[in-house]
């Protein structure tokens, strides 16, 4: 990556000098060096888009059918599951959450396209166990591996999302994400999607572009 003097000077100032900041502390203060990470940030950030999705996707439709399995397609009008959920007075309330949704929305389809991905990372706690994934999680992650048990499956896809979710936030949010073990984050997405189905991790495997731009970090 090569820089003209102007870029040099025009881009830094207008991404903003204290953002540029965090790049040139990681480099040592070299101004080529920071925008070529800066750069590979961006489209490595870009290229996220692509896993991201396919596992927001495929937890929530997983969730979706497990709770299909036990309170129909009903579900987000259904007083048993509402109850189950948790309502906390503070911080992140998926019972509030999903109340407000299916009180505008009338279709199952939109009120799961309307639910945040923490909604379905505070699916898997062990609160759920009982009611939902002692009998289903086997059958709708049916890839996984056969000597986990189902509490360690449920808290490894917990965990899992969880961290994917601060990745997307990060991401969202327009923030630094190379010093993050990235590695680890692709392979934890593709973990659950393979989970979930082989042939659906195994296609988006095939065409994403994050192991390769990884592999093409640029040296600080």
């Amino acid at each position: 990556m090569l820089f003209s003097n102007e870029q040099l000077s025009n881009i830094p100032h207008i991404i903003s000098e204290p953002r540029f900041a965090t790049y040139l502390q990681n480099c040592n203060n070299d101004r080529i060096k920071a925008l070529q990470l800066y750069q590979w940030n961006l489209q490595l950030s870009s290229a996220f888009i692509i896993p991201l999705h396919l596992l927001e996707i495929s937890i929530r439709n997983a969730v979706v059918e497990a709770l299909e399995q036990v309170h129909t397609s009903n579900w987000p009008w259904t007083q048993g599951f509402i109850l189950s959920l948790p309502n906390p007075h503070e911080g992140y309330n998926p019972r509030r959450s999903l109340e407000s949704i299916a009180r505008i929305h009338r279709r199952m389809g939109k009120v799961v396209a309307e639910l945040n991905l923490v909604f379905w990372e505070k699916m898997f706690t062990s609160r759920h166990d009982e009611r939902i994934w002692n009998n289903h999680i086997k059958s709708i992650f049916p890839y996984a591996p056969a000597n986990m048990s189902i509490s360690q499956m449920r808290a490894c896809i917990h965990d899992d999302i969880r961290g994917i979710r601060e990745l997307r936030n990060r991401i969202a949010h327009h923030e630094p994400i190379f010093l993050r073990n990235m590695c680890r984050d692709y392979e934890n997405i593709f973990k659950i999607v393979a989970w979930r189905n082989k042939v659906t991790s195994e296609w988006m495997d095939g065409f994403q572009t994050v192991t390769k731009l990884i592999a093409e970090k640029p040296m600080i």
